[in-house]
């Protein structure tokens, strides 16, 4: 096939092994794709779209152009890569591996990892995990972006950064060479490299004097790696971009932000956003929660040059699933809408400092409950200016 996009197949094995395949559709949310279904077709294809929800907003406004179908693989490939690609060492500047979280150490703004002395500052832009974080809970937001209060390393995030780097890596080689036995060979010296570059994530086998639960770990990173060969050919694709951090101010001024990690552009020109995840596909009705980041990439694609990516995709390595949703103009608005409703949020918190807690099942796996009021801890003190709430503030 004649294509640098080459669609995701189903997880290998019988049908008692699958979920059904349903065939790839202008809303083909949460489904697995037919293998080898040939190009993605084209974005004039992908009317429609579903409801509008509440929390999304009101009616889409109208008069918006969208991107030109017939945009060649050239052009849309050069408008693409005008933003500036991250290289796989920057994952290791954080533990959020599985969110594209890279983006909080490549910006200003206040978003960043710690530094010793820095004066707190406010909020000034948005990336998807960040945002994930305040809808989570308000209080681990502002533990994280404004108090910026350690957090350990886990072995999960970190292998997750391990196979992040190990995938985008193998597309250095030639596309023949891209072969299991070379990718899981890759995982050493990645693992190398991470530790030098954090060196805290030695910590994870500090009482692991054998290397017993290492090596399990590692072989663990190895079957992820392996597993994608059954979701993905590598010899079929030539990623346009890879760790691709893109930026896009909104006429709002808000700033959104974030990492992608791959981009394939088809010779028609039509745009695929790929995001591998080493955890395990959501459950059907979370489904919408696990795009959110997919298409807030799409967003900031669109606001950048115009172009509908045609596809988003979320290949789940510990399941072996693929999800897929191929996003519309009427998407992208409910997505900047919501945006803008959360920034406001945010901005308002900030401005009168008054973050609250939101205990949830989450709360279990949190690092700041000798801080969260829910545990009987106290929070900092606020490092910036509040301003106390007047009437229709609060």
């Amino acid at each position: 096939m004649d294509s640098s996009i080459e669609e995701a197949r189903p997880r290998a094995g019988g049908a008692d092994e699958t979920e059904p395949v349903v065939p790839a559709g202008p809303r083909a949310s949460g489904a697995a794709l037919p293998a080898q279904a040939g190009p993605v077709p084209s974005m004039a294809g992908a009317a429609g779209g579903p409801e509008p929800d509440a929390a999304a907003g009101g009616p889409v406004a109208s008069g918006a152009v969208e991107a030109d179908a017939g945009t060649g693989a050239g052009e849309a490939h050069a408008a693409i890569s005008e933003a500036a690609p991250v290289p796989a060492a920057a994952r290791a500047a954080t533990g959020e591996a599985e969110s594209g979280a890279v983006e909080e150490a490549s910006g200003a703004g206040g978003e960043g990892a710690p530094v010793a002395g820095r004066v707190a500052v406010a909020p000034s832009s948005l990336s998807p995990s960040r945002a994930g974080d305040f809808m989570q809970c308000p209080l681990l937001y502002r533990f994280r972006v404004i108090d910026r209060l350690p957090e350990k390393p886990s072995e999960a995030a970190t292998r997750g950064t391990l196979v992040h780097a190990v995938l985008e890596r193998l597309f250095d080689a030639p596309a023949g060479e891209r072969t299991v036995p070379r990718a899981k060979a890759l995982i050493p010296g990645q693992w190398d490299r991470l530790r030098e570059s954090r060196p805290e994530v030695t910590e994870l086998f500090a009482d692991d004097p054998e290397g017993e639960r290492l090596a399990r770990w590692l072989a663990e990173a190895e079957r992820l790696v392996e597993r994608w060969f059954s979701l993905e050919d590598p010899t079929r694709l030539e990623p346009a971009e890879r760790e691709l951090f893109v930026e896009a101010e909104l006429e709002s001024g808000l700033r959104l932000r974030g990492i992608i990690d791959r981009v394939d552009v088809a010779p028609t020109g039509e745009v695929r956003i790929v995001d591998y995840k080493t955890g395990k596909a959501p459950r059907a009705e979370y489904a919408d929660g696990a795009l959110f980041q997919m298409k807030f990439y799409a967003l900031v694609v669109w606001r950048l040059k115009r172009v509908v990516p045609r596809r988003l995709q979320l290949v789940y390595l510990g399941s072996g699933d693929v999800l897929t949703y191929d996003p519309d103009l009427a998407d992208l608005e409910r997505v900047e809408r919501k945006l803008h409703a959360l920034w406001e949020a945010i901005s308002q918190a900030t401005r009168t400092g008054v973050w609250r807690p939101r205990p949830t099942k989450l709360c279990g796996w949190c690092d700041h409950q000798a801080h969260c009021p829910e545990f009987g801890g106290t929070p900092p003190p606020y490092p910036l200016p509040v301003v106390e709430s007047g009437p229709g503030v609060g």
